[in-house]
């Protein structure tokens, strides 16, 4: 029931402010000087986020210290693919803010996926995976790469598990995280531990701490993209504890997607999976955590620069030309939604450097 009520509360007031014209939204933000003037325009709007939650939980996968420790090690062991070159950490490096800053992300024989690959942090929270929405949870997600032949190219569940069976520090570990199971090496619990070692990859930032009350944490610059980034109606999709995550849209309001992003290829999006012509060119609306450290930017990796992606998305999406002042104050906004990687998710295990 909360969460219809939150909904409905953010369509009013995301249709307000996204229905006034870009001369109206010039006439908020021209003239305010002070932080403090700035608060007072934002204050009536911050209903549209939430802070980023401590934790991540799922009711059927317990957060245990040994299912960590164990999907820890399982997402940068190589030897999950077929010929043991490819990690999850791979495609998702922890070290850059997991994702690979490539458009297409390499499989194991080199060859080039469809898709641009996103970020592993706050993932979680998400309502589904994949820019397509076709797996449920983290835990569900993380072993269709596992199997998927253009990627880790594993045969098959029973290949791999005859393979982790085989090596004596699986044997321990996975007994260690699932100790009241007969048989603890399976591929369900290797999804399970995978999911509750990506369930730790929270990145809060500044704007949570702007959020939860203090003003301080963010500058002139910063409060007045935030004022553009809600007046122009980039929250109308961007909205939430992730901004964004949590909705499909088209891509292409105004106009076919890549004659805005000059993309190489026509991708059909969400039709892919639904086979539904209703849902032709619908994406998942990627979250913006960590936004400035993730580019390239679109489902295709299509565009490098995070101030033009901005310019494009305004655009292509609300009809909306921005001046370069208003996508420099947006992209100072964004960069307060840069957070840090838990120190020791970044690490490599060292049972995996012998």
């Amino acid at each position: 029931m909360k969460k219809h009520l939150f909904l409905a509360s953010t369509i009013i007031i995301v249709s307000f402010f996204s229905c006034q014209s870009p001369n109206k939204q010039k006439e908020d933000t021209k003239g305010i000087t002070t932080t403090d003037s700035m608060d007072l325009a934002i204050e009536k709007s911050l209903v549209l986020f939430q802070a980023l939650p401590a934790t991540s939980t799922h009711a059927e996968n317990v957060r245990t210290e040994e299912k960590v420790k164990l999907g820890h090690i399982l997402y940068y062991d190589n030897r999950l693919s077929e010929n043991n070159t490819i990690s999850c950490n791979s495609c998702h490096n922890l070290n850059t803010y997991g994702v690979d800053h490539l458009s297409f992300s390499p499989g194991h024989k080199g060859q080039l996926g469809g898709r641009n690959s996103p970020t592993v942090l706050n993932a979680s929270l998400h309502t589904t995976q994949f820019w397509d929405g076709r797996a449920k949870d983290v835990e569900e997600q993380a072993g269709m790469p596992i199997t998927n032949p253009d990627e880790m190219a594993i045969p098959n569940e029973a290949f791999l598990m005859k393979r982790l069976k085989g090596i004596p520090l699986y044997q321990e570990l996975f007994a260690k995280a699932f100790p009241d199971e007969k048989e603890a090496i399976t591929y369900e619990n290797l999804r399970k531990a995978i999911g509750v070692f990506e369930r730790d990859l929270i990145t809060p930032s500044r704007f949570d701490k702007y959020l939860e009350g203090d003003k301080s944490a963010l500058n002139l610059d910063e409060k007045r993209g935030l004022l553009t980034f809600i007046n122009t109606g980039c929250a109308s999709c961007h909205n939430g504890a992730l901004l964004g995550g949590n909705m499909f849209q088209k891509l292409g309001v105004y106009g076919n997607y890549w004659e805005f992003t000059h993309s190489k290829k026509i991708d059909n999006g969400r039709f892919d999976v639904s086979k539904n012509e209703a849902d032709k060119f619908l994406f998942k609306v990627p979250s913006l955590r960590n936004v400035n450290e993730t580019h390239p930017y679109f489902h295709d990796g299509s565009v490098a620069d995070l101030g033009e992606a901005v310019a494009i998305m305004s655009k292509m999406q609300l009809n909306k030309t921005l001046s370069e002042p208003e996508v420099k104050d947006l992209v100072a906004f964004l960069q307060t939604l840069t957070g840090e990687v838990p120190a020791y998710a970044k690490e490599k295990p060292a049972e995996l450097t012998h």
